[in-house]
């Protein structure tokens, strides 16, 4: 659990800096109101991105800069990109045993502790971006995903998404099934053993790790977010064919993890603070995204040429069925993880019958009118 030198040493800021006399005198000489006595909070925040990364990098500081200014500078953040004070992938239990209060990251980053994390950032063939937050905030989803991480001492709230993604960054061209036997592919989560399921092979790498094993050939492909991110990271000086869709991410939520015995010792009033600047980053992040990474995908194709490419359609239909059988076994993982999969699984069925006769039908509609 958190580090109680952290909190002790929080209140003590809080009593020498921010405890004023509720009784004192105003300018005139008179009495005055009873002032508020707050708690100055310095917190640290890991993250798994590299440092100042667009997009990713940015949602964490604008997760603190928000923080900061709903709580009037009670609450100060300092955030860490990977490697500066854990590992990327040690932000999870970094946060859990309190060396680090809070991060920015991943959730199937942790899918080594439950299969059940994946659920909350993306699964293949699984919810797009508002689906995603759909199932979060109304249909069941943070209840869960609080009893997930609370098993490990973290609460968890969203606070980015990417929004769809792309399929990734290849060195040859995929034109059938064989063409991912024994490719060495970075790819996370359960897209990751889709690809294993079709005989391929998923590395895990951390953000910063993935242009140095493209260049040495440590791997063949690699998989991000999408243009804007993938420019900043250099992918197309190694890779220059571009694949899309990307069917293991169609919206990927990503999280601000706290440690649970310092949210708990947060007041009511500092919880809605940290709530409120996730809730504005997520949705801010979004039309970021959206918006960034069409000007982005102009740059690769245009100025650095850039090959677009789509999986063939009997591919596709392969990775589908692999798709189903992957979510399906995470959600066979423990009983808890069970009803994490029930309640996605039941939520997308709903959810895409409402997709079916709107987002998909315009976008073919919209198309026809050039």
């Amino acid at each position: 659990m958190i580090d109680r030198r952290k909190l002790i040493g929080a209140a003590a800021i809080g009593g020498a800096g921010a405890a004023l006399s509720a009784c004192g005198g105003d300018s005139e000489g008179g009495p005055s109101s009873p002032a508020v006595v707050r708690q100055r909070r310095r917190l640290n925040m890991v993250t798994t991105w590299p440092k100042d990364l667009p997009g990713l990098g940015m949602a964490a500081n604008r997760v603190a800069e928000r923080v900061a200014a709903l709580s009037e500078g009670s609450i100060e953040i300092k955030v860490f990109a990977a490697g500066e004070l854990v590992p990327a992938f040690q932000s999870f239990d970094a946060v859990a045993d309190g060396t680090a209060d809070m991060y920015h990251g991943a959730e199937y980053y942790w899918t080594s502790k439950s299969p059940g994390f994946s659920f909350f950032t993306a699964v293949p063939f699984g919810m797009t971006a508002q689906e995603i937050m759909g199932w979060i905030d109304f249909g069941g989803g943070q209840a869960l995903w609080d009893e997930l991480s609370g098993q490990f001492g973290v609460k968890a709230i969203q606070g980015a998404n990417t929004g769809h993604q792309m399929g990734g960054w290849f060195k040859r061209e995929i034109n059938s099934l064989d063409d991912l036997k024994g490719l060495r592919m970075r790819i996370p989560g359960q897209g990751g053993d889709v690809l294993r399921a079709l005989g391929g092979s998923a590395v895990a790498l951390s953000g910063g790790e993935i242009f140095q094993s493209l260049q040495t050939g440590t791997i063949d492909a690699t998989e991000w977010v999408g243009p804007w991110n993938d420019y900043y990271l250099g992918f197309y000086r190694e890779a220059p064919y571009y694949y899309g869709p990307g069917f293991h991410e169609p919206g990927a939520s990503l999280a601000v993890g706290m440690n649970r015995g310092l949210w708990d010792d947060m007041t009511p009033t500092e919880q809605e603070i940290v709530r409120s600047a996730c809730t504005e980053v997520n949705h801010l992040s979004l039309g970021e995204f959206t918006y960034q990474n069409a000007v982005h995908l102009d740059i690769l194709t245009n100025e650095h040429g850039t090959q677009m490419r789509r999986f063939p359609d009997d591919v596709v239909t392969e990775m589908a069925t692999a798709s189903a059988d992957v979510r399906s076994d995470a959600g066979a993982a423990g009983e808890l993880e069970t009803r994490i999969y029930e309640s996605f699984e039941t939520a997308l069925k709903t959810m895409r019958g409402w997709a079916n006769v709107s987002d998909g039908p315009y976008y073919a509609a919209r198309e026809l009118g050039g």
